[in-house]
């Protein structure tokens, strides 16, 4: 008989169900989980999996091992200060992939966030921390730009100057100054971290409607370039559309009634 076993060491992003919330592993550990075009691909079609599976509500991110990405792999790098061609690599899908992900996703960073790892935490809705987590965009110490949309996001996150400091200086921020400055949501013992990060996203899978978190995020995303004027009217015309919506019902129906409410899963479809 044939043993047709997936062994997880070779897969670079593990997948693990728990509940409504899918928890992502980057999963190379003796490489601090460092960013390749396998890992990337692994990830962007588990998210993909995600975003049109009802049944999925909620993403949580982390790192195997010591790491959370400690960035682009450095035997890529090195391929390129040889190459006579040089070039960004051909994606089918775009590097900012997470950010367009319709259902909330957490990270839970559990050590080194640097470079590309440093913009994939950015990417995600929420950080949650560790006090030992250590965020570094490490770009102007490898003689690099502010990549990937991160010199639009950073400052929105935690203010134009903060995101200068941390672009220029390229330093290493922990855990209590990381939450300080708003670049961490939650700091949290290493132990219960995973589950601390899992919980949260249990409840906004059990108690948040999948429909309106969905549609925040849409507000948020085109808030972030418009005026106030603009916000406001777009959140005139999405209220209208949510009195109609059933989810609208089962909120009012089962906060008057004391029970959780049973709201519908997003899929692929939904809007």
């Amino acid at each position: 008989m044939t043993d047709t076993t997936v062994d997880t060491r070779l897969e670079t992003v593990l997948a693990e169900r728990r509940g409504a919330v899918l928890v992502l592993t980057l999963n190379r550990p003796h490489r601090l989980n460092a960013w390749t075009a396998a890992l990337e691909q692994r990830y962007f079609t588990l998210l993909d999996e995600a975003e049109a599976d009802p049944g999925v509500r909620a993403v949580v991110v982390t790192g195997a091992g010591r790491g959370f990405c400690a960035g682009a792999d450095m035997d890529d790098l090195n391929v390129l200060t040889g190459s006579d061609e040089k070039g960004l690599p051909t994606r089918p899908v775009p590097c900012h992939r997470p950010l367009l992900l319709r259902k909330p996703l957490i990270a839970a960073v559990n050590g080194a966030a640097a470079g590309l790892g440093f913009v994939q935490a950015l990417y995600c809705d929420l950080r949650f921390a560790t006090p030992a987590a250590k965020f570094t965009s490490s770009f102007t110490r490898r003689g690099l730009i502010a990549e990937y949309g991160s010199a639009w996001l950073l400052p929105r996150i935690v203010g134009h100057s903060r995101a200068t400091d941390l672009l220029l200086s390229a330093r290493v921020v922990q855990g209590a100054e990381a939450e300080a400055m708003g670049l961490v949501d939650r700091i949290v013992e290493p132990e219960a971290l995973l589950d601390t990060t899992v919980a949260y996203a249990q409840d906004l899978a059990e108690n948040c409607s999948p429909t309106a978190m969905a549609a925040i995020k849409a507000q948020l995303a085109a808030a972030a370039t418009s005026t106030f004027a603009d916000a406001a009217a777009e959140a005139d015309r999405r209220m209208v559309l949510s009195f109609d919506h059933p989810d609208f019902q089962e909120g009012v129906t089962s906060y008057q009634e004391k029970r959780p409410p049973a709201f519908a899963g997003l899929g692929r479809t939904d809007s």
